[in-house]
């Protein structure tokens, strides 16, 4: 797996979002990108409710009607690999929608409309600024997505791309998480470090091994139920950090590579994960990866 399919693949994953009931709207909510005077003057015919803020990355809409916006915001290490993964983006929205180029929106940008007899019907618009992607997208419901929304849309586009550098997104620095700690599991010389939200970042090298460490407030009865709960994965105890921290490893689904340590202290759980894309040398071993989880221990 190329570092842009893993990127990619949060774009999979937030489109997915789309697919699940909408909560109600919390009215704390405010989206950095675009305000909602701004998205009411670019889109007057639509009255979007902001259902959420994901972490400062990106924004869910829904309309009346039952429309979904999708508003996702990718920083990258450095303007090389932006323009690698805007490619991507383009080449697989491409490949669902015919696309034109669109003027005024960052250094460039591609939007389009799927074919009247598509299952789904969506307009998009992904752009490149910077070190920055952007792409919205509207998924109607009961019509089709054609010109007269994704001219809204595009000047929508327009609007976020001016406050894309609000994204929480940071890469190089994780206080979880340093390079160090990733000796003898990551490609060092590729190293990527990313800050993917509050109290979580990861850690990836050029072939896609990724390392990463999410930290939440969770009670220790929570983390007791979970460590004798039943599923894909085989569980081991780790009582030299703590009565509460155990391990995951040999799991049937998902990535049987992968190895996952979970650790509590304080009213505050971390997990460390390191998956490798394919058979490693640390491939599965809670031992190794022991080393790396009582650092994190130490900061919690």
């Amino acid at each position: 797996m190329r570092t842009t399919d893993r990127l990619l693949s949060r774009l999979v994953l937030f489109l997915a979002i789309a697919a699940v009931p909408v909560l109600p709207v919390r009215a704390a909510e405010t989206c950095p990108f675009i305000s909602a005077q701004q998205l009411a003057s670019a889109m007057p015919a639509l009255k979007w409710s902001l259902i959420s803020n994901q972490d400062g990355r990106g924004c869910i809409y829904q309309a009346g009607r039952g429309d979904t916006m999708m508003l996702s915001v990718f920083r990258n290490p450095d303007q090389d690999r932006a323009r690698e993964l805007y490619a991507t983006f383009v080449k697989t929205l491409g490949e669902r929608m015919p696309l034109n180029a669109v003027a005024g929106i960052g250094d460039e940008g591609q939007g389009g409309t799927s074919a009247a007899g598509a299952e789904r019907q969506e307009a998009s618009v992904v752009a490149l600024s910077g070190d920055y992607i952007l792409q919205i997208t509207v998924y109607p419901t009961g019509r089709r997505a054609d010109d007269a929304l994704l001219g809204p849309l595009t000047e929508a586009a327009r609007v976020a791309i001016g406050s894309v550098s609000k994204s929480s997104e940071r890469f190089g620095n994780c206080e979880w998480l340093t390079a160090a700690d990733a000796d003898g599991f990551l490609d060092k010389s590729t190293l990527t470090v990313q800050r993917t939200g509050a109290g979580s970042c990861m850690m990836f090298d050029r072939e896609a091994n990724t390392m990463t460490v999410g930290v939440i407030e969770i009670s220790r009865n929570t983390v007791i139920g979970m460590m004798k709960r039943t599923g894909p994965c085989q569980h081991v105890a780790i009582p030299e950090l703590g009565s509460e921290a155990f391990g995951e490893h040999s799991c049937t689904k998902g990535n049987g590579n992968a190895v996952t340590i979970y650790v509590w202290k304080n009213g505050r759980q971390a997990s460390i994960l390191f998956a490798p894309v394919k058979p490693h040398s640390e491939s599965g071993s809670v031992e190794r990866l022991k080393a790396v989880a009582r650092r994190v221990y130490g900061k919690l």
